[in-house]
């Protein structure tokens, strides 16, 4: 996760830098769904029975503080589907754990609206289109105008909800109309998703955006985030599963603020690019535990060793090799100048292409200028 807008007021402005202490965990707490998106990592099930009981969750709450984990993000399948979710977030938040909620807005109503946010910090509710374009992506007819429903809920009783949207082919002509949404309805945030691979083969290109259209949308985000600055306007932007935008962000703050060049630079170092298996760790249904929801690999299972057993494995051979920074990876990757930033972005693409863990990211766009340093 690379947060623009945030780095842009922090450096400016003189701020401290905030540095996570711990991990932040996606989990997916069910496998169920309502609907049937195109680009769903798992294979979600409207008629899958979850599989792990509220008991054991509630017992490896305190198994994930004693594993350094600070923030847990609610995900599926549809989290909100589970009765017991508020039951659990609750119990979290007691434990001082942050929650946050992603979800595709369906089951926010009037009734537990008020609930839903007192409970979670934050709450991100997936748009993957303009109507027609996310109705299609998501399956069902209509979703588009009652996940806005939900947003203008959430409004309406004081708190705030963000935009996620997944850039693909499929969605791609929607992306600059979904900024012109979220200043229209005022959302707080818009969280741009790029496409990670699931599985093997060439059907993942398929698609996937092309390098060139990657680099027009990335830096009409960074110009964004730039005027939002600017205009004094609270919409923060976010990327994810990209991190050499990282890259192509620091060559265009250098520009505008050359003052700050290097204390930005020394602030995305710190940040340290790809988290999985460092800052980030997948929980999915069935309590199996991977570097990233991507991930092709698991690290164990929670139902057969507890959590902070896992995470803080020292023999792990995956996750020592996943903490080093920057990363020892193959291809362009391993004479990169900037590795240290985006430390080579996903694994699971890596893998996804060439059924190589540690060779190079296959959507990096860098070039070879930019891939030599931020000088250059």
């Amino acid at each position: 996760m690379f947060r623009l807008s945030n780095l842009i007021a922090s450096v400016t402005a003189g701020k401290p830098e905030r540095s996570l202490d711990g991990a932040i965990a996606i989990w997916n707490f069910t496998n169920r769904c309502n609907l049937a998106c195109r680009h769903c990592y798992s294979y979600a099930d409207p008629n899958q029975e979850d599989f792990l009981s509220t008991d054991f969750i509630l017992a490896q709450i305190p198994r994930l503080k004693a594993g350094g984990i600070k923030f847990v993000i609610f995900s599926g399948g549809e989290p909100l589907i589970r009765k017991d979710i508020f039951q659990i977030a609750e119990a979290m938040r007691n434990e001082g754990i942050v929650t946050y909620l992603s979800t595709n807005g369906l089951y926010i109503t009037p009734k537990n609206v008020d609930r839903i946010i007192e409970t979670f910090n934050y709450i991100g509710i997936s748009i993957d289109g303009i109507e027609a374009v996310h109705d299609d992506f998501r399956g069902l007819p209509g979703a588009y105008r009652k996940s806005l429903d939900a947003i203008a809920l959430i409004q309406k009783h004081g708190g705030n909800a963000g935009i996620r949207f997944t850039l693909t082919k499929e969605t791609e002509e929607s992306f600059y109309p979904i900024f012109d949404l979220a200043e229209q309805i005022g959302v707080d945030k818009i969280y741009i998703s790029h496409l990670v691979y699931s599985g093997r083969g060439l059907e993942n290109l398929k698609i996937d955006i092309t390098p060139e259209a990657r680099r027009e949308y990335v830096n009409f985000m960074i110009d964004k985030a730039f005027a939002y600055h600017e205009a004094g306007r609270g919409i923060d932007i976010v990327t994810g599963n990209m991190e050499m935008d990282a890259v192509l962000f620091l060559r265009r703050f250098a520009e505008r603020y050359p003052q700050l060049k290097e204390e930005m630079a020394r602030r995305l170092k710190n940040w340290g690019g790809n988290s999985a298996g460092r800052k980030l760790v997948n929980i999915d249904w069935m309590g199996r535990v991977k570097p990233d929801p991507f991930f092709p690999e698991y690290i164990g299972d929670m139902t057969q060793k507890p959590f902070d057993a896992l995470w803080l494995d020292e023999e792990n051979n995956l996750l020592k090799r996943l903490r080093e920074h920057p990363r020892r990876l193959g291809g362009k990757c391993a004479d990169c100048g900037v590795v240290d930033i985006c430390n080579g972005g996903s694994r699971s693409r890596a893998w996804a292409m060439s059924g190589n863990l540690w060779a190079e990211d296959p959507s990096c766009y860098l070039t070879e200028d930019e891939r030599a340093g931020v000088d250059n």
